[in-house]
């Protein structure tokens, strides 16, 4: 399993269930959706678990077997070409048939391979000095060696350097291929395209005769060999048929990401079961990212109960939002919409005192709202004292009642006899009891909706930084309340390197990617100015520490900073070069995968997401 993990591949041990399953769905097909297999009733019943998985009849012929209904044939791998790609296994497989290929490997221990090796060269040398010693005594001197004399002794010494020197093994291989279908002509012109597919590759299969029970027992995956067609490999060779050419993502009680471009399946992925769920949405303007987002939003929405949070700068999310019946709270100097910064729940924290947690929050929008130098420690002890100050009474009522808002803040602060107390409070008049005071007063918006989409367009240059921070904190108090009732959050955050302009924001941001997947929650950042991001050191790391990245069409020079960040190969690199809207590279957890993401036109659905002129709804 290391080793695969190496190759970037994973490699999963069945358990017994899983293993009945493979069987169960070959020879009773159609009926997989009925399989519910429970071995300790099966035990108590005193029936054998074979009655349950086997077909009704078995017919075996000359060369094909009946199963049920159903029609089978065996083939093996008969005559190797000298030179085989991988893809040829991925064309055998590729047949839209209900089909199994099994790769027996017997490994030989090298001291016997070395010997059998030996041997060999010794023949083929004792075979060119006896004709040599023929010419010479029929006085031809010059002659030449042939040719497939020296191709043998070339081949021979190449095969024991391998075994010797460049640390292969010699293996036996078995190679057979089991396909089944619902009449005997389909089957016929079944076996011919995969005859056909092998000599396209100058390999040859054979159709086992009078063998078909013993190559059924040695294609499934029993473990058992019943035939030995035994064909000599090196390690190199046998290589080619380990087909981990295609990675598939499919995670149980996942949501669809789009369809894998290789392999046309389905991708199938879960956040919640990669090391992290933080997720990053890259490209171009008009790649596709807010599209890929909506149609992650509605996915979340729709199939489970997790809470879906979106901090939204362009206005692009809220007639999606709406349509799902959510809420969206618009936030700017002038709109009736207000968030108290002073909000607080028990939860708040990790565990530990939340106003200690929420003294730091504040001391970061103070610093935020003064400006120019950091605070000074007075400064600090004032703010941390007034803060406890104005919680005293709330934490006393159990957390319940009226929350303080910055008004009642700043009013402490007038209470205080330090001069520093006077000038930070008239430092933040402007957004207590100014016109910037749209985060002085109680929340009046349901923030308990499962979704929220924060409107944050008109918020003016100045509200900026603060309503940031604001918003942020609200998300982490609602985060820490979900997280008391075991539910899920997944955060959106567009056009994110907007917060990277903002050190608090960014910092904030920062823990946030850090701490969230204790919480049960899961941050993702939109953004199209990758080289941007990249220039910032926070958002590098933010970057590297997600396992979950959708790349769709990317400039030029974002291309080539992702490639070294993330070790993309020049093949990969063209799945997110000059490529349509919803194509691109998915990367989850190890695996790197092109997708695309077509989705019908003529639907409300689309209508809804799109951000297209002319086309939205």
């Amino acid at each position: 399993i290391a080793h695969f993990g190496r190759l970037g591949s994973q490699c999963v041990e069945l358990e017994t269930d899983e293993r009945l399953r493979i069987f169960h769905d070959f020879y009773r097909v159609g009926e997989e959706s009925s399989f519910h297999f429970d071995i300790k009733e099966t035990r108590k019943k005193g029936h054998s678990f074979k009655d349950y998985i086997c077909p009704d009849s078995m017919e075996f012929e000359k060369d094909y077997f009946k199963m049920g209904d159903r029609y089978g044939r065996v083939l093996f791998l008969r005559e190797y070409a000298s030179y085989i790609k991988d893809s040829m296994v991925a064309e055998l497989t590729d047949l839209n048939r209900n089909l199994m290929m099994s790769i027996d490997v017997v490994p030989v221990p090298t001291d016997e391979a070395v010997r059998e090796a030996e041997n060999r060269l010794l023949g083929v040398e004792t075979n060119i000095t006896n004709w040599q010693r023929r010419q010479n005594s029929n006085n031809n001197f010059s002659a030449t060696v042939p040719y497939d004399m020296e191709q043998q002794k070339k081949e021979m010494k190449e095969f024991l350097d391998d075994l010797t020197t460049r640390d292969q093994r010699m293996m036996f291989a078995v190679i057979t291929f089991v396909h089944t279908a619902d009449s005997k002509e389909q089957l016929d012109n079944d076996t011919e395209a995969l005859l056909t597919t092998a000599r396209k590759h100058l390999c040859q299969f054979g159709v086992l005769k009078f063998q078909q029970v013993d190559g059924l027992n040695t294609v499934m995956p029993f473990g058992v060999r019943k035939i030995d067609t035994f064909r000599t490999l090196t390690t190199e060779s046998l290589a080619v048929f380990i087909p981990f050419r295609v990675q598939d993502i499919f995670h149980e009680n996942g949501i669809y990401y789009g369809q894998n471009v290789i392999s046309k399946n389905m991708i199938i992925a879960d956040r919640k079961q990669l090391l992290n769920g933080n997720s990053f949405i890259l490209g171009v303007s008009g790649g596709g990212k807010s599209f890929a987002a909506k149609g992650e939003i509605e996915n979340v929405i729709l199939s489970s109960d997790s809470d879906v949070i979106i901090i939204d700068p362009e206005r692009e999310y809220s007639q999606l939002v709406r349509a799902l019946g959510g809420e969206v709270i618009h936030i700017s100097a002038t709109s009736q919409n207000h968030i108290n910064a002073m909000d607080m729940t028990k939860e708040y924290g990790d565990g530990a005192n939340p106003v200690i947690l929420k003294s730091e929050f504040i001391m970061s929008l103070c610093e935020q709202l003064i400006g120019g130098s950091n605070l000074g420690a007075k400064q600090k002890s004032i703010i941390d004292r007034c803060t406890a100050s104005v919680y005293r009474t709330y934490q006393q009522n159990n957390y319940q009642g009226e929350v303080p808002t910055l008004q009642d803040f700043r009013a402490e602060l007038l209470k205080q006899d330090e001069p520093e107390a006077q000038e930070i409070a008239l430092a933040i008049e402007l957004f207590t009891s100014g016109s910037l005071n749209t985060f002085a007063k109680h929340t009046n918006v349901d923030t308990n909706n499962r979704l929220i989409c924060y409107d944050i367009l008109d918020l003016g240059k100045q509200l900026m930084p603060i309503g940031m921070l604001v918003v942020l904190d609200s998300i982490l108090n609602r985060i820490t309340q979900n997280r008391a009732k075991g539910r899920n959050t997944f955060i959106f955050i567009d056009e994110i390197y907007l917060l990277f302009q903002h050190e608090y924001s960014a910092n904030f941001l920062f823990t946030l990617w850090k701490r969230v997947r204790k919480y049960g929650a899961y941050a993702t950042g939109i953004t199209q100015n990758v080289d941007d991001l990249l220039q910032s050191h926070t958002a590098r790391t933010m970057l590297a520490n997600s396992e979950f990245i959708i790349m769709l069409n990317q400039a030029s020079t974002d291309r080539l900073e992702l490639a070294k960040l993330l070790n993309i190969s020049d093949l990969q690199m063209s799945y997110i070069t000059n490529v349509e809207a919803g194509h691109g590279l998915i990367k989850v957890g190890s695996s790197l995968v092109p997708f695309a993401n077509k989705f019908p036109k003529n639907t409300k659905l689309y209508k809804l997401m799109t951000t297209k002129p002319g086309e939205s709804a």
